[in-house]
């Protein structure tokens, strides 16, 4: 049991990040934005996962790209 929770601790910390950043962006709760994925997953068979991984790929691009610098000389 306790390496159930251990998993569920990591997705939670990782997986749902994806999620919370697509809710801050649009200004709804990442809980909508979940339920959301969860529901387009189940009717679509799978396109949801594959969309949601695709985010979470991209934001961790754009995240490797654009990071922000506090000054010139942190070239």
């Amino acid at each position: 049991m306790n390496l159930f929770y251990t998993l569920l601790y990591y997705f939670q910390k990782r997986g749902f990040e994806v999620c919370r950043r697509i809710a801050e962006r649009l200004g709804i709760r990442a809980r909508v934005v979940r339920t959301s994925f969860i529901y387009l997953t189940f009717v679509t068979i799978g396109f949801g996962f594959a969309l949601y991984l695709f985010l979470a790929f991209w934001l961790k691009i754009k995240d490797l790209i654009y990071t922000k610098r506090t000054s010139v000389f942190d070239l």
